[in-house]
Order: structure tokens, then C-alpha cells, then sequence
């Protein structure tokens, strides 16, 4: 559906010398997909949003929209914005305020090539208006709606175009945490629901974990891993991907010999030995990282380990130092040769601060990666 190779633009900055940018990128998107270009302020993401849009000109590489090159530094294609079959909407959701809600929603039907009138073109809006919940507001003035309404309204006049590919640049972060859940749940149901095509950009790894079919994850320009949601979480290849999405608990280590993809093997760290698994193949090499997440450490009181079927392997004793009661979950630090290691488990664990604690570290979770 949406093919992007080598994508390069480079800014500069005010003294002239080179900057931030895109380095390279190469993905491919298909069709109903709602894929997100994830990563902090800086990485990209939005860049690579924009020159997908039109509304930047990279320096090379090809983007090809159904099987239409919309940009070509080689042959020298660039159709211009106003000519990609794209809708996008922005964080700022650019409503015309002298507008009503309908007026707003009609407005791509009435310019371009797709211009409707009359009794179709009211038929397409107010069917569109009802799918995003605002049928009952459409002769209302657009600033008389709330924020989260607001949203809605810039995503039905997207919709309205039925474009080729959608595009989202960050448009839940103007709201509050509670509405932002909602909207995310609401995007994500629209999105499946028209079978729209859509690229999604947020520096937020919760709302990219919950929406998304695919994430790149990025990082100065470059894309550091991609795969669907669970795989970026329980199999990130990098310490950056692992530290950016969730939580995580971080060793330094090195490994004596070369490992292959998803095998086990010892690893010599900071905390002691620890048997790992690898999400990559791996050299020898006097800098590994090891990752393992909060929540699938394994934690018992030390006289009751063996009665809590905590594994041998990878079994480690320290001092509770604190415990936060989080309703569903409680979370521990635990004290272990020197280092502080954070534990999600369940509220009812007899572990208190102050008390010895066995902890285990699951093979399969306690993963082996290349240092950035």
C-alpha cells in the first residue's frame, strides 16, 4: 500500500552545520494497517510523516503510494501535496472556527477533484458526522465543541475524503490523560471500522502499544526496531527500544563467545552470572546489556522460594527497601549486590520493606542485547 525507501532529509541549523533529520528509513505499510512511527521529540517521526504528506522535500530516497511514486530523488518525482490522495490530521486539529461542525466536516467535498454537492454531499457528511458520534452537532458552531469533540471533528473531515492513507501527527496531545484513553479507544475503532489505511505518530508508548498493528520505534533518524506491538515490548533488540517502551530493569555484562538468535547462554554481569536469551545474534564482546521487565521477575519471601516454585536458575536473595501498593499491582525495589531492582507482582505477595526477598529471572525474559 505505502512502500518508504531510504527516506533522507537533513536539516541544518543556524550556523549552517548539519542537524536532525530522517537517515535512511525503509518500511512498508499495507493496506488497513494502523501503523505508528513512534520515538522522543527529535527522532524523526514527524519528518517522516511530513514528507510522506508533501509538506516536506526530502533529499532522497522513494516513497510510493499504491503502487504511484508520489516522490523520487532519483527520477525526479514530487507531486505536490495537494495531489497525493492523503488526509491528515494534525495535533493542533486546524478546525475553522467561523464554521459549523458540518461545514467543517464538508469542506474537502467541496474543493479538489473529489467535490460533491447537494443531497450527496450532505448524505456522505452527516453519515460520516454519525460514525464519529457528532451527527447531533452538526449545525453547531465548531469552537462551541469541546477538545475531545474537536478531535473528532478533524478526523471526520479526513474521513470524509476517503483518502488513499490517513495520516495522524500526534493528535491526542492537546488532551487530558483520561480523555486521551477514550479518544485512542475511539481511533482505534473508527480506524477498523472504515478499513482506512493510517500511519500514527506519538511520542506516548503506552497509546502506541494499545492501537497499533506495527511500531517503529526511532532514534536519531533511524528506525531502531519494527514489529507489532508484543514483539517491541517482550523482544525489543536494542537497550534504547527496551528502556523507551515500559519499564525495565538494566545490567551491564559482557559475553565470552558468539551466540545466535534466541539462544540461551551465560552471561557474566555486574549482578552475577545470568543465563540469557538472545533477540539477536551476538559477537563476543566486553559490552552486553541484559533487560529484564519488572513484572516477570518472580519474588518471594527467601525461607518460602522453593514453596513458591521460584526456578533455581537465575535466583538471586536482597533486602526489600520499598513496596507501593498500586491497587491491581504492588511494586517492590529490591536491594540485590548493590543494585536496586524494580518488581511488579501481585498485592498479596508477603514481602514487606526491610524483609529478605528471592527474586528469580525467568530465562526467557531475561534478555541479552547489544549495548547503543
Amino acid at each position: 500500500m505505502l512502500e518508504v525507501r531510504d527516506l533522507f532529509k537533513q536539516y541544518k541549523t543556524a550556523d549552517g552545520t548539519p542537524g536532525g533529520g530522517v537517515f535512511g528509513a525503509t518500511f512498508s505499510i499495507r493496506e488497513g494497517e494502523l501503523f505508528t512511527l513512534l520515538g522522543p521529540s527529535g527522532c524523526g517521526k514527524t519528518t517522516t510523516l511530513r514528507s510522506i504528506a508533501g509538506l516536506e522535500k526530502p533529499e532522497g530516497g522513494r516513497i510510493e503510494l499504491a503502487g504511484t511514486a508520489i516522490y523520487d530523488a532519483g527520477a525526479r518525482i514530487n507531486i505536490p501535496m495537494y495531489d497525493r490522495d492523503i488526509g491528515m490530521v494534525f495535533q493542533s486539529y486546524a478546525i475553522w472556527p467561523h464554521m459549523t461542525v458540518f461545514d467543517n466536516a464538508a469542506y474537502p467535498l467541496t474543493v479538489g477533484k473529489k467535490r460533491l454537492s447537494g443531497s450527496r454531499l450532505r448524505d456522505k457528511v452527516m453519515r460520516v458526522l454519525d460514525l464519529v458520534g457528532l451527527k447531533a452537532f452538526a449545525e453547531r458552531p465548531a469552537p462551541q465543541l469541546s477538545g475531545g469533540q474537536q478531535q473528532r471533528l478533524a478526523l471526520a473531515r479526513a474521513l470524509c475524503r476517503e483518502p488513499a492513507l490517513l495520516l495522524l501527527d500526534e493528535p491526542l496531545s492537546n488532551l487530558d490523560a483520561q480523555l486521551r484513553e477514550q479518544m485512542r479507544a475511539e481511533l482505534k475503532r473508527l480506524q477498523k471500522e472504515t478499513g482506512v489505511t493510517a500511519i500514527y505518530v506519538t511520542h506516548d508508548q503506552g497509546e502506541a502499544l494499545a492501537i497499533s498493528d506495527r511500531v517503529a520505534v526511532m532514534k536519531d533518524g533511524l528506525i531502531m526496531q519494527l514489529g507489532a506491538p508484543r514483539e517491541i515490548y517482550n523482544r525489543p533488540t536494542s537497550e534504547f527500544v527496551a528502556q523507551f517502551i515500559g519499564r525495565t530493569n538494566l545490567l551491564h555484562g559482557h559475553l565470552g563467545a558468539d551466540i545466535a538468535e534466541g539462544a540461551t547462554a551465560p552471561v557474566e554481569t555486574t549482578l552475577g552470572r545470568l543465563l540469557c536469551t538472545f533477540t539477536a545474534a551476538v559477537k563476543a564482546c566486553p559490552q552486553l546489556g541484559v533487560v529484564i521487565r519488572p513484572e516477570n521477575i518472580l519474588i518471594a519471601p527467601v525461607g518460602s522460594a522453593e514453596a513458591a516454585g521460584l526456578p533455581s536458575d537465575n535466583r538471586f536473595e536482597g533486602r526489600v527497601i520499598s513496596e507501593t501498593y498500586l491497587g491491581e499491582i504492588a511494586e517492590y525495589e529490591v536491594e540485590v549486590a548493590g543494585h536496586t531492582i524494580l518488581v511488579r507482582a501481585r498485592p498479596d505477595t508477603e514481602v514487606r520493606p526491610g524483609d529478605q526477598a528471592a527474586l528469580a529471572f525467568p530465562v526467557a525474559h531475561t534478555l541479552a542485547l547489544i549495548e547503543d
